[in-house]
């Protein structure tokens, strides 16, 4: 069944400097007991597309359809939008130390969210706090619920982060880089609570992290943002073995061991993410792909069908057959780009880059 569904949604940011368009077109959807994970590099929108479903973008411009459970929530009324968040749709942010008020002590917090969408006593909720506390393993969790957050370390705060957003076993739960300042062993340990909750309830869940690692233990699904847009979208098995978009390759090709090849050296993507506020015309990565063509320049790809995978879909002009990696996959992705490219593609940066390395990637 089918808990939430994204649909051509865009936010954009007026700002002196001209307009951030944070969001284009994005369109994904999240099954029940389902975990999508959303990868990319800062600045692709991940976490903007994740705040503006939950009403927390309020000075952004927002266009599109965001449902949950058939219910529209960008044009939710506050009260109403009120009453899911927490309950329904939890979110654990990325920064924990700004999310959790300085005067008030967690434990409170993390009681004040029980109370407000059930009818229990204050004594009742801090001790379903302390037992939360006790779940993401926080020692002594009588003594902690008494600190205040700047007592804690970064990664205490993010497990109280964690124990909050589980509270009251929502529905969906939206988790933006929720092992940032965690060591592997708490890591491991969290991220096997998160699959035991999805689990009990049947949760979905929406995982917005960097590492790729995480997205290989936990995701069903995974869907690759760039430049506010989505590059790839493929059941978690097809991206890592049979990746089509460049992108997608670049980031299997910049982590340890992601291609399986024993000794082959790291390769970092050339380049930057683009400034959102001046976005490179056709399609957005075009600058920084080392195969880029002429058609990549002027016409911005959709997602097509691709026959790797179930529901597999990619945004590039590359030929749906050419999926995977491997020296031999992109020698045979090079060999087709050359061939479609003038004078004009073979003077960007990552095709410069690659024409200078015939490994690419692999």
């Amino acid at each position: 069944m089918t808990l939430l569904t994204v649909d051509n949604l865009t936010v954009s940011f007026p700002t002196a400097d001209g307009t951030v368009q944070a969001v284009r077109g994005l369109s994904f959807s999240v099954d029940s007991g389902k975990t999508l994970g959303v990868v990319g590099e800062s600045g692709s929108g991940k976490s903007v597309s994740a705040l503006t479903m939950l009403g927390l973008n309020p000075g952004g411009d927002t266009t599109g359809s965001a449902k949950f459970n058939g219910r529209e929530l960008l044009t939710m009324r506050k009260e109403e939008l009120q009453k899911i968040r927490g309950a329904e749709i939890a979110m654990i942010f990325q920064d924990p130390l700004s999310s959790l008020h300085p005067h008030f002590r967690v434990g409170w917090q993390i009681a004040e969210a029980i109370r407000a969408h059930g009818d229990f006593s204050k004594d009742e909720a801090m001790n379903q706090a302390v037992e939360l506390l006790r779940l993401v393993s926080i020692p002594q969790p009588e003594r902690r619920i008494q600190a205040y957050p700047h007592e804690m370390s970064g990664g205490m705060r993010q497990r109280v982060m964690i124990a909050m957003a589980l509270a009251l076993k929502p529905k969906l739960l939206i988790a933006d880089e929720p092992t940032t300042a965690l060591d592997a062993t708490v890591q491991a340990q969290l991220m096997e609570l998160l699959i035991q909750m999805q689990r009990e309830v049947g949760m979905a869940m929406i995982i917005i992290t960097h590492d790729l690692g995480v997205i290989a233990s936990i995701a069903d699904e995974v869907l690759v943002m760039y430049a506010g847009r989505a590059c790839e979208n493929a059941d978690a098995r097809s991206l890592f073995f049979q990746p089509h978009h460049p992108y997608t390759r670049g980031l299997l090709g910049s982590v340890p061991s992601s291609t399986g090849v024993v000794g082959s050296r790291l390769v970092p993507i050339v380049g930057a993410p683009p400034s959102l506020i001046n976005v490179p015309s056709g399609c957005g990565f075009h600058p920084r792909c080392p195969f880029a063509m002429d058609t990549c320049i002027d016409d911005q790809p959709d997602l097509n069908s691709i026959p790797a995978g179930v529901d597999h879909t990619s945004a590039c002009w590359l030929p749906a057959e050419m999926t995977g990696v491997g020296i031999a996959t992109d020698t045979a992705r090079q060999r087709y780009a050359a061939s479609h490219r003038t004078a004009r593609a073979a003077k960007l940066p990552g095709v410069v880059a690659a024409n200078a390395d015939s490994a690419v990637y692999a």
